[in-house]
Order: C-alpha cells, then sequence, then structure tokens
C-alpha cells in the first residue's frame, strides 16, 4: 500500500473505479486493460499497482461500489413509515434495481473469475456489501410483510438474489440478438428491467 493520507489513498482509487466505470460503459470486459484504464486516470499506469494487482480487483471494487449505492435505496425504502402494500413494494424494490443497470451489467459476468483473481480482504470488503445487501432486503420483508416466516423471507432471498444475475442478459438486448431470435422464430416478449423485475417480486411478495 502507498504512502500517503487516507483521503488521498480513497481519491486514487476512486478515480480508478471511475475510469473502469466510464471503459465499461463501451467496452467489454475482456477488452479493457490495466493499460486503458490507466489512460483514464490522472497519474501513471504504474501507480495503480500500488493499489490493485489485477483487473479483475477494479472490476471488483466497482462491483463493491454498486452494491453500496443500492444499500442506500434500500435503506430509504427502510426508512418509510407508511404501511406498504405489496403491490406498493414490489414497485419501490423493482424502481430501485432499475436505477442500478451498472450492477446488474457486472452480474451477469463470469463473477468466479472476478472474485478467484482478487486478494482476500478484497474480496471481504466487497463480500461486506453484497452481505448488507442480503440483511437489507430481509429486514425490509421483515418490516413490510410481517407475516412472512424466517423460512418464508430466506427463500425469497435465495431465489431473488440468484433470479438478479438474469435479469440484464434478458432486458439488455442488442439488435443483432433480436434478429437472431426472429430468423430462429423465437416468440420472446422483450421487458425492462423494471417490468421483469416487478412480475418476478409480485411473484414472490
Amino acid at each position: 500500500m502507498p504512502k500517503g493520507s487516507p483521503e488521498r489513498t480513497a481519491a486514487r482509487k476512486e478515480e480508478i473505479i471511475s475510469a473502469c466505470e466510464k471503459l465499461y460503459q463501451t467496452m467489454s470486459f475482456k477488452d479493457i486493460t490495466l493499460k486503458e484504464i490507466g489512460n483514464e486516470t490522472s497519474f501513471s499506469r504504474p501507480t495503480i499497482y500500488n493499489y490493485y494487482q489485477t483487473k479483475e480487483e477494479i472490476f471488483l471494487a466497482l462491483f463493491e461500489r454498486e452494491y453500496i449505492r443500492w444499500n442506500e435505496e434500500l435503506q430509504s425504502i427502510l426508512q418509510e413509515n407508511e404501511k406498504l402494500s405489496k403491490e406498493q413494494l414490489a414497485n419501490k424494490l423493482a424502481s430501485s434495481i432499475a436505477n442500478r443497470q451498472q450492477l446488474l451489467k457486472l452480474l451477469s459476468m463470469n463473477n468466479y473469475d472476478m472474485e478467484e483473481n482478487s486478494r482476500p480482504e478484497l474480496l471481504t470488503s466487497f463480500k461486506v456489501a453484497y452481505g448488507e445487501s442480503m440483511k437489507n432486503v430481509c429486514r425490509i420483508i421483515t418490516k413490510f410483510c410481517p407475516e412472512k416466516s424466517v423460512q418464508e423471507i430466506q427463500n425469497f432471498i435465495y431465489i431473488f438474489f440468484p433470479f438478479m444475475f438474469g435479469i440484464f442478459p434478458y432486458t439488455a438486448v442488442t439488435d443483432k440478438q433480436r434478429e437472431a431470435m426472429k430468423q430462429a422464430n423465437v416468440d420472446y416478449v422483450y421487458q425492462s428491467i423494471y417490468e421483469i423485475t416487478n412480475n418476478c417480486l409480485l411473484k414472490l411478495l
């Protein structure tokens, strides 16, 4: 770890993560390199190695930031004072997911390789943010669906969180994919992130 104030370290990490995020808007994971990321920062590429040793570690940090941002939205739902119907709750949760397209895109990647090529302390930090999202959703269901048992809430978590891995591929469809489906005579109904998530939540709640 480089010498310097915690503020400087945090600022540089944030700049590296944001550079990765910017590239990920227009490039695929496999095409993004540490060199490309370094070109988007205000410091030299070798400096990146003071903070992250692999491309996967940077993506994992971006992943963690997305969970932190989602947790902020989940906390806002949890602070609701009015009683929410299942339809209202599904709407709020689906809207929070629709706001996190970057998270969904990361979820659709090969997370095994990302985690395998990251140091344990960075993986643990990521798991804290991920775990907090599961806890927040549990708290929300407990608060607004008090009739649900502990087992039912656990079942909800173990259905909904794996479901999230497939949201992006089913909703972010390219013209090439649409044409292939058409040529294959697949009668597929395309839905938005909100629609597919809300439908699932209404079934589970």
